[in-house]
């Protein structure tokens, strides 16, 4: 059963992280773990990304440059039409090609701070949607965000290099369409979604930087290893020390998909880490069910980001 907290929509169809260890894999992965270096990249992208059936379809308006967005019954929508409203959806293209969705949610007016949300591994934008609406209306923050390549009603098939290119497309259109500066974005990551999160961070200064259930590496989640190799995918914890943004670090000690010892390391990792919050029995989705989850992000905007 779906799970509501406040009006906000904590479902979640499957993990939003990476599959456990070993996951699915054949004797013949396993055999090429060890002795062809470069499969594990590929292995730990299959054990990273399973797109959803698609929530959501777009619908061009007569400009043709802005759509409707039209939303399943799976995309359990909480909000009256008249709140729909709000959402601007659109669709960007990548440097590698792919076209990929993107949504605009104008919750507050004189919103000082743009959520750029880059979601888990088993959702879509409209899966994601009421979600969006509760968490910017509550935290006095308007949201953007976007699907991956080959989510949701885009093209292109899900990778590394395509999160790398997907966030900077969003981030490209969130900046030229809406003339968000970069010191009023703050970007937040959830599970897999905080791999284009710190990659884009450590590339460039935004307002600030949530990293919700963060993972160190492809392969210490996969395999548990205790270095970055060089075939690894996913090295959040070699780009972490060049984020030069104030950074809150979420995730809950129990969490049976990351492990909280990967939290605790992106933490000290990251030059500028802010008091991180750390959910005492919380597992990998059910964070935002725990009343400091929204507390911590208010103070977070409030307190700890310049105003």
């Amino acid at each position: 059963m779906a799970q509501y907290w406040s009006g906000i929509n904590l479902s979640r169809p499957r993990p939003a992280g990476p599959a456990p260890a070993m996951n699915g894999l054949s004797l013949t992965e396993l055999c090429c773990l060890f002795c062809c270096p470069p499969c594990p990249s590929r292995i730990a992208g299959k054990l990273a990304f399973l797109p959803p059936e698609a929530t959501y379809s777009l619908m061009a308006d007569e400009t043709g440059d802005k759509h409707n967005i039209i939303l399943t019954e799976r995309a359990d929508w909480l909000y009256t039409d008249k709140e729909k409203e709000a959402m601007e959806a659109f669709y960007t293209r990548t440097s590698k090609g792919n076209r990929i969705a993107c949504m605009y949610i104008k919750c507050c007016p004189n919103a000082k701070y743009t959520v750029l949300f880059s979601h888990g591994n088993a959702v879509d934008l409209g899966q994601m949607s009421s979600f969006y609406l509760g968490l910017g209306s509550r935290i006095n923050c308007n949201v953007f965000s976007y699907d991956y390549s080959g989510y949701g009603d885009g093209t292109g098939r899900p990778s590394e290099k395509n999160l790398y290119a997907d966030i900077e497309a969003a981030w490209l259109a969130l900046h030229s369409r809406y003339g968000v500066p970069p010191e009023s974005v703050i970007l937040y990551g959830q599970s897999i979604g905080t791999v284009p999160t710190v990659d884009l961070a450590s590339r460039h200064e935004f307002g600030g930087v949530v990293l919700h259930s963060p993972l160190m590496s492809g392969m210490r989640v996969a395999f548990k290893t205790q270095r970055t190799w060089f075939f690894d995918a996913f090295p959040n914890i070699d780009k972490a020390p060049k984020i030069k943004s104030p950074v809150l670090v979420i995730h809950g000690t129990e969490d049976e998909v990351i492990d909280f010892s990967h939290g605790l390391a992106i933490h000290a990792k990251c030059p500028r880490a802010v008091e991180p919050l750390w959910v005492e029995g919380a597992g990998h989705n059910d964070i935002e069910v725990h009343g400091q989850y929204l507390e911590r992000l208010k103070k977070f905007v409030s307190d700890d980001l310049p105003n």
